[in-house]
C-alpha cells in the first residue's frame, strides 16, 4: 500500500505541534472539529498534505459530497483528511482534521504518526468532546491528559486513567506512544441533552486550553460571540419546557457542588450516558431509551 499521505507543500517548519480532531464518535456537539477548524481559519492555515480516504472509509457510511463550481460543473468531494500548517507567536503548528475512519484504524494512525515524524513534530495534541451530565450554563469542563508521565508532567496535566471503549483518538495516542512521540489529549464535556446542536461554547473552551498549552495565542472574540448567542438560544429552548428546566437546575446544583470541592469531570462510559438519558426520559413520562 502506498503512503496515503500526500504532501502538496514543503514549508520550513520548526518542530511543529500536530493538532488532530476527528468528526464522529470523538466529537460531541462538533466541538472538537469546530475548534480545529477555527484554529486553521484564525491562524490563516494553508493546506500542507492530504490523507487519501480510499483505504479507510466505507463510502456508504461516510459519503462523499457533490458541489457545484460556478453553478455549472458538479465536483465530488471525498472525505479526505486535511493537514494545514500555520504559525503564531514564533511557534509552528499543523492542524489535521478528518472524519473518524470506518476501517484499518491501525494503518490510519500509523500514517498520521509517520507524517508527524516527517514534519519533525515532537508533540501530538488531540481535541475531543464527550457527552455527559453537565449543564450548558456553566463553564465548560476540559479534561487534559498525557499518554505518558513525561508528557503529562510537561504540560501540568494528569495521566489518563480512563478504561473502556475508545475512538480513533485513543488508538492514535497508543500509536504515538509506542513510536516515542509525546501525546496529549484535551476533552471538553458537552451536555448530552443538546446532542443535535453544534456547541461553540465547548469549542471555545478547547481553543482556549489548546492555545494556552502550546503558547500560540489566537483571537477568540468571534467564537466567543457565537458561544454567547448559542447559550441564549439554548436558554430560550430550556425555558419552554418545565421538565427540561428542572433537569438543568439539578445539573447546575451538581456542577456547583463539584466545583466547590475541586473535583474534575469524569469521562463516562457509553452505558452510563444511555442510562442517564433513559432516566431523564422516564421522568418526563415518555418512556423509551436513548
Amino acid at each position: 500500500m502506498a503512503d496515503p499521505v500526500t504532501f502538496v507543500d514543503q514549508p520550513h517548519l520548526d518542530r511543529p505541534s500536530l493538532i488532530c480532531a476527528f468528526r464522529g464518535w470523538n466529537d460531541g456537539g462538533e466541538a472538537a472539529s469546530t475548534a480545529a477548524g477555527y484554529l486553521v481559519e484564525r491562524w490563516q492555515g494553508r493546506p500542507l498534505a492530504y490523507l487519501d480516504p480510499e483505504e479507510f472509509y466505507d463510502f456508504q457510511v461516510t459519503r462523499p459530497t457533490v458541489r457545484l463550481e460556478e453553478g455549472i460543473t458538479r465536483t465530488v468531494e471525498w472525505p479526505r483528511g486535511v493537514f494545514s500548517h500555520a504559525s503564531s507567536s514564533g511557534h509552528d503548528a499543523v492542524v489535521m482534521i478528518a472524519a473518524e475512519p470506518n476501517v484499518r484504524w491501525r494503518t490510519f494512525c500509523g500514517a498520521i504518526v509517520e507524517a508527524a515524524r516527517a514534519l519533525g513534530s515532537e508533540l501530538l495534541l488531540t481535541l475531543g468532546a464527550f457527552l455527559t451530565d453537565v449543564p450548558h450554563t456553566r463553564t465548560v469542563p476540559v479534561v487534559g491528559s498525557g499518554a505518558s508521565d513525561d508528557a503529562a508532567a510537561l504540560l501540568g496535566l494528569s495521566r489518563s486513567q480512563y478504561e473502556g471503549p475508545t475512538g480513533i483518538t485513543g488508538v492514535l495516542h497508543d500509536a504515538a506512544n509506542r513510536s516515542g512521540l509525546r501525546s496529549v489529549s484535551l476533552w471538553a464535556a458537552v451536555p448530552h441533552y443538546l446532542t443535535a446542536a453544534s456547541n461553540p461554547k465547548a469549542a471555545l473552551a478547547l481553543v482556549e486550553r489548546a492555545t494556552s498549552l502550546l503558547e500560540m495565542p489566537v483571537d477568540t472574540e468571534p467564537l466567543a460571540q457565537a458561544a454567547s448567542r448559542w447559550e441564549e438560544e439554548v436558554g430560550r429552548l430550556v425555558e419552554g419546557s418545565d421538565e427540561l428546566a428542572e433537569y438543568v437546575r439539578r445539573l447546575e446544583s451538581a456542577a456547583d457542588e463539584a466545583a466547590s470541592t475541586g473535583e474534575p469531570p469524569v469521562i463516562p462510559s457509553g452505558d452510563s450516558i444511555a442510562a442517564e438519558v433513559e432516566r431523564f426520559l422516564r421522568e418526563q413520562g415518555r418512556g423509551g431509551s436513548a
